[in-house]
Formats: C-alpha cells, structure tokens, sequence
C-alpha cells in the first residue's frame, strides 16, 4: 500500500463534502418532535372531545324540544259497504305537526353525576396526553444524547484512525527508504486497517442514530440536512434525594394522577348507581295542530276540510318499587369496584416509591462511576502520550505501544457509555417525578 492509495482511504473515511449544515440544540429536537408527533396530536383532539362533551346540556339537565310533522294519506272504497255515511272511494289526506318538550325535573342526583364523571374523563384525557407528551420529551431526548454518544466515539476513533495513519506512512516511507523493522511496519499497518474499519462501523451506528433521531422528530424537511448535535452527554445535572423525589412523585407523577382519576371515577359511577334508588319526576308537554281533507274521487261535489288543535302538559312520576333488588346489587358492585380502585392506587404508590428508591440508587452509582471514569481517563491519556514518546526515544516497542492505545481508547468509550447511562437514569427519575413535562411546559 502506497502513500497515494492510503491518503485515497482516508479521503473515503472523512466522506464527501455535506450541504444544508444546521446546529440542532435537544430542547429543538424536542419541541420539533411535541409539534409533529402524531400521537400527541391524536390526543389533543381527544382532549377536544372530552371538553366539548363537558356540558351540562350532555348530562342531561336541559329539556329536549322536538318538532315532528306527519303527512298521510289514506284511500278508502267504501263502493260495496252499505253502512257508511260516506259511499264511494274516499281520499283522506291530513298534516299533523306536533311540538314536544320533555324534561327530567328530578332523576336522583343523576345529572349532577353525570356532570362529574364528564369532567372527570376531560381531566383523564388531559392527563394521559400530558403522559404521551413526557414519553415522547423522554423518548427524544435519549435518542438525541445516543446520536451524540455515537458521534463522541465516532470523533475518537476518527482521532486514532488518524495518529495510526501517520504511524503507518511514517514508517511505510521508513520502510521504503531505509532499512528497518518490517515486523512494526505489519503492526502498524494492521492496526492503521482496524482502526479504519472501527471508524466506518461507528460512523454507520451514528448515521443509524440520527435517523432514529429525525424519525422521532417526524420532520420532512430535516432528512436532507446534516445536523450539528450542540449539546453534550456531559449533562449538568444536579443532586438528587430521595425526600425531594418522593414528594413531587405524589404531586406529579401522570400514572398515579390517572389511578386517581380512576378512583373518582368510580366513586362517581356508584353515585349515578345509587341514584336509581331514587323517585323520578319528569314533566311533558307539547302542542299538536292537525289538519285534514276529505274528498269523494268520483265525486267532486263531496269535499271536507276539518281543523283541530290540541295542547297538553303531564306531570310523571316514577318510582321502581320491586326489581329483583338489582339497583341495590349494582351499588354494592360498584362499592367492591370502589375498593378494587383503592387498591390499585396504593399498589402503584409503593411499585413507584420502590422503582424511585431504585433509580436513585442507581444513579448514585453511575455518578460515581462516571466521576472515577473521568480521573481514569486523564491518566490513560497521559499514559498514552508518555508511551507515544517512550516509542519514539525505542525503550517500548509498537506491541506495548499499541496496548496502551488499546486502554486509551476502551477507557474513553467506557467514559462515554457511563455519561450517557448517568443522564439515562436521569432522564427516567425525571419523568418519573413529573419534571421534565413541566421543564419543558415552561420553556415553551
């Protein structure tokens, strides 16, 4: 392999010049996502259909008015029936419009009910796209540090692809020239080969990264540009303690808020049970105008116009004596439900405090770890440049130089892998405790 053929490789490896260059923060990618994800926007219009349905007119606590016009037509042969008054073929034809209002004055607390369970499902359906919005911020925001993940180690092996191209023409030209050893002339050039082949596997898993990224962003317009990932893994992230997550996981943690909402929801449904125990009272009334023509069809002289009108105003009211007790079975039903909600509720309180106390611990642990892969890092990079001229004075050899590469390289990769499973764990804490809606909520 000669000069020319490995600057042609490495002119490969850089790839070709890339138009419609954008910087790209993680709160942009966020909010690009919030405006285009097709599930938020799905629940947004289901949170328009609970509130339009939030009406009192909905629970029925308005009358109802109905207009129905009847028009008939009837043709008797009354030719062979000698006890009619009217003999012949007669055309009966009439309009009758009749105007009715109908109005439950009293349905045992029903409609109050009813009122509540609407906006307790406006109030759910509100929650559960609060819910979508922080798993998508969430989702986001992973797959944005994971595109930088991979890019910090496709920068690194780049980095060591580029210090071994220089190693192997140095001595590809060493070895041309002059005599030397052509065993290190092999190593490096093996090692120039590797690393060139981690670099485009990495550069693969990065380019596969970003398009997660954009797909999540669900952005037409960003699949040809070559976005700059600004933000890195290296996070500021605070403390967290356990009495401070704990608080603000019962203030704003969606899954809970749902499970209580479920729990109102029943007790409500118990209420609407309960209410047919109750009498019911209800108020009708109406005005029906009708007229009517009748004529002979043989007979022209014969024709009869009638016209009448009625009004009425009904008072019902109803009371179910005797079924079987099956309303007071369905209170008691709903009352089992009831217990079966609260139950639920404190099952999730101690499966979230568990998980909280858990994600705590765990990042605790990989803060740590990510602060002794920081100091592990700056003695494997001074070990590095130490071997690189220990190599260079000949006390090492390329065998021995190429392991302290080695550790330099793993230890660097396992520092990114620790700043990205710190801010991972971060980011779960953060949902979890209903945060990062509310972070972003603000900023917006």
């Amino acid at each position: 392999m000669n000069l020319k053929t490995t600057s042609l490789i490495a002119i490969l490896l850089v790839g070709s010049i890339v138009y419609g260059q954008r910087e790209l923060t993680a709160t942009e990618a966020v909010f690009t996502a919030l405006e285009n994800n097709y599930q938020i926007l799905i629940s947004a219009k289901q949170v328009d259909i609970t509130k339009k349905n939030n009406r009192w007119s909905e629970a029925g606590l308005f009358p109802t008015v109905d207009l129905v016009v009847g028009q008939n037509n009837i043709i008797q042969d009354n030719t062979n029936n000698p006890f009619t008054f009217t003999p012949g073929v007669i055309l009966n034809q009439s309009i009758n419009p009749s105007l009715s209002l109908n109005w439950n004055i009293f349905s045992g607390f029903r409609v109050k009910m009813s009122k509540l369970r609407l906006q307790q499902l406006e109030e759910q359906s509100s929650n559960n796209a609060t819910a979508i919005i922080e798993t998508t911020i969430q989702d986001v925001l992973k797959a944005y540090y994971t595109a930088q993940l991979q890019k910090d180690r496709m920068i690194l092996f780049s980095d060591i692809m580029a210090i071994s191209r220089k190693r192997f023409q140095y001595y590809e030209l060493k070895e041309k020239y002059s005599s030397s050893n052509s065993l290190e002339a092999l190593q490096f050039r093996n090692q120039y080969l590797t690393d060139s082949t981690n670099y485009l596997m990495q550069d693969i898993s990065y380019q596969n990264a970003m398009r997660n990224l954009i797909l999540l962003m669900n952005d037409t317009s960003a699949l040809d540009t070559d976005f700059i990932l600004t933000d890195k893994i290296d996070i500021a992230v605070g403390d967290v303690t356990f009495e401070n997550a704990e608080k603000e996981l019962f203030s704003n943690n969606q899954n809970l808020k749902n499970q209580y909402i479920s729990l109102e929801l029943q007790n409500t449904q118990t209420g609407i049970q309960r209410s047919f125990l109750y009498p019911t009272l209800s108020f009708q009334a109406g005005v029906n105008p009708g007229w009517s023509k009748i004529r002979d069809l043989k007979d022209s002289g014969l024709e009869i116009e009638t016209q009448n009108l009625s009004y009425y105003g009904n008072l019902n009211l109803r009371y179910t004596l005797f079924n079987n007790w099956k309303n007071k079975r369905a209170v008691e039903v709903s009352k089992i439900q009831e217990e079966i909600a609260l139950m639920n509720v404190e099952n999730m309180k101690k499966s979230l405090l568990s998980a909280l106390q858990n994600l705590i611990d765990l990042y605790e642990v990989r803060s740590q770890l990510a602060a002794i892969s920081k100091e592990n890092l700056l003695y494997a990079k001074k070990a590095f440049k130490l071997a690189e001229e220990r190599f260079d004075l000949g006390t090492i050899n390329s065998i021995d130089l190429a392991n302290f590469q080695s550790t330099y390289q793993n230890t660097m990769i396992q520092h990114y892998e620790n700043l990205f499973n710190r801010m991972d764990t971060y980011l779960e804490i953060y949902k979890m405790t209903g945060k990062i809606g509310l972070e972003y909520a603000i900023q917006k």
